[in-house]
């Protein structure tokens, strides 16, 4: 694991995104709950930054269209969006959050019925 540090803790206020550029990789760090999470920063749906969108529950949402992606996962949670978005072990260590970015799941995409 290689872990690259993102920006500080500080930054971020609960319940809010904020984008970085992590090793030229564009990334959204959020902090929901008491956890801090780093996402692609582009919904796989209209290409528009996530980290402009509203956060709760351990969700973020596409200020767009409305598509909702699990920060756990990066996987769709409702429609328009039916592909997951990458999602990176994130770690606070001290004052600061770390990304590796060589770390993503793979999702499968969102199920239409």
């Amino acid at each position: 694991m290689s872990l690259i540090r993102a920006c500080a803790a500080a930054d971020v206020a609960p319940e809010t995104a904020i984008p970085v550029e992590v090793d030229g990789v564009d990334v959204a760090i959020v902090h929901s709950g008491d956890r801090y999470y780093a996402i692609a920063d582009e919904c796989s749906h209209a290409a528009i930054p996530l980290s402009e969108g509203d956060v709760g529950d351990g969700e973020i949402e596409c200020y767009l269209h409305g598509s909702r992606f699990d920060l756990q996962t990066g996987a769709p949670l409702g429609l328009p969006a039916t592909e997951p978005v990458a999602v990176y072990r994130c770690r606070l260590v001290g004052d600061d959050v770390l990304v590796d970015l060589t770390a993503t799941p793979d999702i499968p995409a969102l199920q239409e019925s």
